[in-house]
């Protein structure tokens, strides 16, 4: 296995061997600035000791003071930019970072390549309104911690998951084809009806209706959202705990259990 320092903002070895080199430029500049004569060029001053116990006494606090103190600012910002864009209560991303992301993936893809292939899932948990009512909301926010567990654990690293509003979840699989998204969904749809919820000692089903968009070249995330969202509304209304699918630019194409 492959191991390296990590000399990124928050990290300690940037800071010291940043205070190294900071030390070493500080004991050049005085060898240079105490050698050089416009008289006689370049010679060692009467005291070149000084040259380096000098800088070796006083840089070496000043950097790592100074750099300690980056260090924290970037700890900082770093912690901000996770808490800007991550919903509090299931640690996956808000709509806001979730809508910026895709949209910046679908851009990208289509300025470079000129075609793009991949998903848009959402997903809206069954009758959650009585869940809240009946057991309390406290309970309610365990089940939806639950619920993005299960998303979360049946797709890859490079898939976006996010917390759309109240209930509702998205997810986004670039460059994935239309059979592989069909059988995602319904690994979703499936696992979350397979969580052992039992608020208050009693046994309460969770289970998730499932709208999905696929695409094939140029989209828009809201496009894309507004059509996910149409066959989510489908599912709810032909029962729901179902997936309903469709292309976009196509016909509907429905998918139920």
């Amino acid at each position: 296995m492959k191991v390296g320092l990590d000399f990124s903002a928050e990290k300690w070895p940037r800071v010291i061997v940043l205070t190294i080199l900071g030390t070493a430029c500080c004991i050049a500049v005085a060898f240079a600035v105490d050698s050089y004569s416009f008289q006689n060029g370049w010679q060692l001053g009467p005291r070149p000791l000084n040259n380096l116990i000098i800088p070796l006494l006083l840089a070496p606090p000043f950097f790592f003071y100074l750099l300690s103190k980056l260090r924290q600012l970037a700890i900082a910002n770093a912690r901000l930019l996770q808490v800007a864009s991550t919903d509090n209560l299931t640690n996956c991303l808000s709509r806001a970072a979730f809508t910026t992301l895709v949209d910046a993936y679908l851009e990208r893809v289509a300025g470079k390549e000129g075609h793009a292939e991949g998903a848009l899932i959402v997903l809206d948990v069954d009758n959650f309104k009585s869940v809240n009512d009946r057991y309390g909301h406290d309970n309610g926010d365990v089940a939806l911690q639950l619920i993005v567990q299960k998303i979360q654990s049946q797709v890859r690293d490079i898939d976006l998951v996010g917390r759309m509003g109240g209930e509702e979840f998205a997810v986004f699989l670039p460059g994935l084809p239309r059979g592989s998204t069909i059988a995602v969904a319904e690994r979703i749809r499936s696992c979350v009806c397979e969580i052992p919820f039992r608020p208050q000692s009693v046994s309460c089903p969770l289970s998730v209706s499932v709208g999905v968009v696929t695409f094939a070249g140029p989209a828009l995330f809201h496009d894309l959202y507004r059509q996910a969202d149409q066959h989510l509304y489908e599912a709810k209304r032909t029962g729901k705990n179902r997936v309903k699918a469709g292309h976009h630019r196509t016909a509907i194409a429905a998918i139920a259990n």
